[in-house]
């Protein structure tokens, strides 16, 4: 198994524990709370649910059937649901469902169904994400009115979050290797259900590092269809990007040309997406907050998309899952979790063309599990969707899927899917060389 570059952290991390159990480093937050009887390492409550439907956390899911190299299984392959959600009887469970699922049953009120199977709090780190995160939390502040974050180290700056800012960067700077390889597929179908899938190669290299104002680096290539072929996107992302933009280029096949690309920001077209999601619209929300007011409302319970295996089972295909209107229900799973609710409200003088963005974060990863997303004239538009798993031989918490639902032109888009592809290279090693304007020109060559 690749190693991890926290590791390299451990002398330092071990001595930051030991300083917060002589009271050295306890400011503000006591960072020794985390990982203790009442919150898990990354801040979330230990203790199950009041009615017993969410069980108390016990370290997660760190092994089970299957690997990246010869594809995972489903750990809860024999459970059924405990009951299923639909047009005809959502007002029994409506207290814990988002507006945007409401809209979804009542839409498609003979096909869309939530089935909700038995809750398991699978999220697990390694323990050198864990000793990093508790350091972080005595040291990680907000700087340029949110814009950016100072004073942390590679991940999840704020484990007890205070604002809604700080879970969006919890989002942002959350754990997901040193960097990962994966073909999957994207595909926007019509409404009458017929698409054409997309094969797209991306290249992540994940390194928080405020000093150099740097995120992450990230490197997609379009394979397939012909039509689209030989497009390729360089993202090298800043933290801060009042101060300085996201630095992002494309190359073009037909023009054999590497252009700087501005607009692959905010509200900008993503890619190969039709039209169905804006560029800040991939992994359900990425880069920079400072367009919005983002209010913490608080926690509650709530029906997300959770341990989604059945969305990396190789034995089903894309038309399995693709279906018109939504993704087959069949192959879903929904869980009662607890999440934090934060509302994105435009700012007054800023541009986008969501006016409002109702976020819900898992608060086991503080990965994004649902967004509800406004018009200017405050219709609901479109529903977004991060299914996630726990690829549990990596330790990684991430998506089996993401899908946008557009309520108006009753199109979605899904991305991420495995099924059909080569999958996640977990053993990527990953390089600041390749993901250089240069490099770029090198790979269309």
């Amino acid at each position: 198994m690749r190693t991890n570059k926290l590791s390299k952290l451990m002398p330092l991390t071990r001595l930051a524990t030991a300083l917060v159990a002589t009271g050295l480093l306890a400011t503000g937050l006591q960072a020794a709370e985390l990982g203790g009887s009442q919150l898990t390492p990354l801040g979330a409550e230990r203790a199950g649910g009041a009615e017993g439907r969410i069980p108390a956390w016990d370290g997660g899911l760190q092994s089970g059937p299957g690997n990246w190299q010869e594809g995972y299984g489903n750990p809860f392959a024999g459970e059924e649901p405990l009951y299923v959600i639909t047009a005809d009887n959502y007002q029994q469970y409506e207290e814990r469902l988002a507006p945007g699922q409401i809209a979804m049953l009542q839409a498609y009120p003979d096909t869309y169904r939530i089935p909700v199977y038995p809750t398991h709090r699978t999220a697990s780190y390694p323990q050198a994400v864990y000793d990093q995160i508790q350091q972080n939390a005595t040291t990680a502040e907000l700087v340029d009115n949110g814009n950016g974050v100072e004073g942390f180290t590679e991940v999840t700056p704020f484990p007890k979050p205070e604002s809604g800012v700080e879970l969006v960067w919890n989002h942002s700077t959350r754990y997901r290797g040193d960097g990962a390889e994966r073909e999957v597929t994207l595909a926007t179908p019509q409404a009458d259900g017929d698409y054409t899938p997309v094969t797209i190669n991306e290249e992540f290299m994940f390194i928080a590092d405020p000093e150099e104002n740097t995120l992450f680096y990230f490197l997609q290539s379009v394979t397939a269809p012909a039509r689209l072929s030989g497009t390729v996107l360089l993202v090298q992302e800043t933290m801060n990007q009042v101060e300085e933009p996201r630095r992002a280029w494309i190359y073009n096949a037909g023009q054999r040309r590497v252009r700087r690309a501005p607009q692959v920001a905010y509200d900008g077209p993503g890619t190969a997406a039709d039209g169905q999601r804006t560029s800040d619209g991939l992994d359900v929300f990425n880069g920079a907050p400072d367009r919005y007011n983002w209010e913490l409302v608080g926690k509650q319970e709530m029906y997300i998309p959770y341990n989604s295996y059945s969305l990396l089972d190789t034995d089903l295909s894309n038309d399995d899952i693709i279906q018109a209107g939504h993704l087959n229900p069949d192959h879903l799973r929904y869980e009662l979790h607890r999440v934090w609710k934060v509302v994105g409200t435009l700012k007054e003088g800023q541009r986008h063309i969501y006016n409002k963005r109702v976020m819900y974060f898992d608060e086991d990863t503080y990965q994004l599990a649902h967004v509800d997303q406004y018009d200017g004239q405050g219709n609901l538009w479109r529903v977004s969707e991060g299914h996630m798993v726990q690829f549990h031989d990596v330790d990684v918490p991430w998506y089996a899927a993401e899908n946008i639902y557009d309520l108006v032109n009753n199109r979605y888009i899904v991305s991420g899917l495995i099924v059909d592809t080569r999958g996640y290279n977990w053993d990527y090693e990953a390089n600041r060389r390749n993901f250089t304007p240069a490099a770029l020109r090198r790979s269309g060559r």
